[in-house]
């Protein structure tokens, strides 16, 4: 590729004419060989301060990132511009890696994506010194911090990639970093002389909002009907992502859920519904949203409180991408508070914890105490529990935990294998079709395509079989099962949420007690986030622009005179509803729904009046739980 400008770079690869903030600012720091920490906000353009200079020199840009699924579409957008890029990413065989690294080296690559935990692979670390490296970006840069919202250990690492590509500059790259993970991300990258550029975090498009409510799902429909368009509901858990799916397309919404525990085929199907607009509404949990660029979310609501507000404002922030008015609305109901700060200190791993989480994971997988497995295994992770009797929420995080720490790979892509054999012999086999001719498709594709099944297990997969047959998935696993009950075939089918790949021997306690501070500390950090977090759910004098601003080091902000703080003052005073509510009830009984839309008032407002009234003793409710005059 002949060198071009960056900005013909940006118009020949992404149709653009003309960089945003500081964008172009970084790129030129960048190409003068200058060491750049990149405070961006969500939604910023901040792949593009890697991607352009990395595509204006020779040779390889290498980028560290956290996510599989943000490594994946990354690298897919790359290659839909012709831009040649490689991602290490899943359970590559040793000729696999090997393989691709050799076309990092020789193949005119431009991109290397992988996790931070590949750079521990000497593999990796040998063929990196081989590389023509002309960027080192470091992406989601907080993660390196301790005092960061996701910190993971091996963010460690990247510093060594300065030793093995010394005279590649360095970039790193975040959207939530406070000023103490501002210090952090520089001392343990090693940063010289850095540049250092922040775009204000203000999304002055986005409208933030705390309503207290009685009745979230109404309150949600709300929502939805007031700012009509793509919209994400953003919840904690895998079971309420279902089941508010459900309650939402019953009421007549277009909606769909996602979270960690789908396929990998459900999971694109669910996107590309929402980023088709065929659904209106996705209900997702934390899995959900890292590096889709859906530019038109008009509307992101939190149903349940998140572990920080570096989380909340960065899913806050997927909305308005466009830079069209969105709105970031928080429902909370009185109890919220409360069942958060119970449910997260009950839920955090404490070192015994930890510890006793390994030994019984060892023990439950059946792992020798000094053995390290080859292959991964498949953890059925609520019988896991269930068996082990340990909280879920809290085992869930445990696991992270010896994740983050390079004790165990934690995949939670959905796993099913599905194993046949023929225990019939062909006599039988064509006796039981001349009694089920309607099984004979399904029979005749598993014994055409499946040489060996008659002698041993066999894997088949049940998506293809699904596609030759044209018969759902479901009614397979059924006719599966009824061919095993009538004696023709050996049928095993395995499910489970994670997929665990040990990284070193078996010690017990002793594997824990190497990072056991560790623990300790980000349990502190944990605590100090949720801190932060209720604080901005029970601010009532603050600008909430303003305040999230405050806590990512920009003070002094002006208020957004948009969100519910700031339409306080503008709002019916308590004694103009409390006129309003009585001239209503003289008319006729209302529920509290009917005067809340009666009076235009807040909700948290109207109740507060209303329970006022009813301390007075001059309304009371009748047996339909209608308000009425005393």
């Amino acid at each position: 590729m002949s060198p071009q400008s960056p900005k013909a770079i940006l118009k020949t690869f992404w149709g653009y004419d003309a960089f945003r903030g500081s964008q172009e600012d970084i790129i030129t720091a960048v190409l003068d060989q200058k060491e750049v920490l990149a405070l961006m906000p969500t939604g910023g353009g901040k792949s593009l301060c890697y991607q352009v200079p990395a595509l204006a020199r020779e040779g390889i840009c290498i980028v560290v990132s956290p996510l599989v699924a943000l490594i994946q579409d990354q690298v897919r957008q790359l290659k839909d511009r012709g831009i040649k890029a490689i991602a290490l990413t899943g359970k590559i065989t040793f000729e696999r890696l090997s393989a691709l690294l050799d076309n990092a080296v020789y193949g005119n690559y431009k991109f290397l994506y992988l996790s931070p935990e590949r750079l521990q692979q000497s593999l990796v670390q040998q063929r990196i010194r081989e590389m023509s490296v002309n960027l080192i970006a470091i992406d989601e840069a907080h993660c390196i911090s301790q005092w960061g919202h996701d910190f993971r250990p091996a963010y460690l690492e990247c510093a060594s990639l300065r030793e093995w590509a010394p005279s590649a500059p360095v970039i790193a790259l975040t959207a939530t970093a406070t000023p103490r993970v501002v210090e952090d991300m520089i001392a343990h990258l090693k940063l010289r002389s850095v540049c250092v550029f922040k775009d204000s975090f203000a999304r002055d498009n986005i409208v933030f909002k705390v309503k207290q409510t009685w009745d979230k799902l109404y309150q949600l429909q709300k929502c939805i009907d007031q700012f009509p368009g793509s919209t994400i509901v953003y919840v904690r858990s895998r079971k309420l992502s279902e089941s508010l799916t459900t309650l939402l397309n019953n009421s007549g919404y277009k909606a769909t859920y996602f979270h960690g525990g789908l396929s990998r085929a459900e999971k694109e199907k669910r996107l590309h519904l929402w980023l088709q607009d065929e659904v209106v509404v996705m209900v997702a949990t934390n899995a959900f949203g890292m590096g889709i660029d859906k530019p038109n979310v008009r509307l992101v609501i939190h149903y349940q409180i998140p572990d920080s507000l570096e989380s909340y404002f960065q899913e806050a922030g997927r909305a308005g991408r466009d830079g069209r008015q969105s709105m970031a609305i928080f429902l909370i109901d009185e109890t919220d508070a409360n069942k958060a700060r119970y449910k997260f200190s009950v839920a955090l791993p404490d070192v015994a914890f930890v510890k006793k989480l390994y030994a019984r994971l060892n023990t439950y997988l059946q792992i020798p105490y000094g053995t390290l497995p080859s292959l991964p295994f498949t953890l059925p992770f609520r019988d896991f529990c269930d068996h082990c009797n340990f909280p879920v929420d809290k085992a869930y995080r445990g696991l992270q935990l010896l994740d983050r720490h390079s004790v165990v790979n934690l995949s939670e892509n959905f796993t099913e294998k599905t194993t046949v054999q023929f225990v019939a012999n062909t006599a039988q086999i064509f006796d039981y079709l001349d009694r089920n001719q309607k099984l004979t498709p399904i029979l005749q594709t598993l014994l055409r395509n499946h040489s060996g099944i008659t002698e041993h297990e066999t894997q088949i997969d049940l998506h293809l079989l699904s596609k030759r047959t044209k018969q759902p998935e479901s009614i397979l696993k059924n006719i599966l099962e009824q061919l095993e009950r009538d004696g023709i075939i050996v049928y095993k089918h395995v499910s489970g949420d994670f997929e665990i790949t040990f990284l070193v021997p078996r010690e017990d306690d002793r594997t824990i007690n190497i990072f056991a501070k560790d623990i300790k500390h980000l349990n502190i950090v944990k605590q100090n986030n949720m801190d932060a977090m209720l604080a901005y759910l029970n601010n009532t004098n603050t600008c909430r622009s303003a305040f999230l601003l405050k806590y990512f080091g920009e003070p002094n902000q002006q208020t957004c005179n948009a969100c519910d703080i700031c339409h306080q003052e503008q709002h019916k005073s308590d004694r103009t509803i409390k006129d309003d509510i009585l001239k209503l009830l003289k008319i006729a009984p209302h529920t509290s729904r009917h005067l809340e839309q009666a009076t235009g008032a807040e909700e948290a407002m109207l109740l507060q009046t209303l329970r006022e009234l009813l301390e007075n003793e001059l309304v009371t409710l009748n047996n339909k739980n209608e308000y009425i005059i005393k």
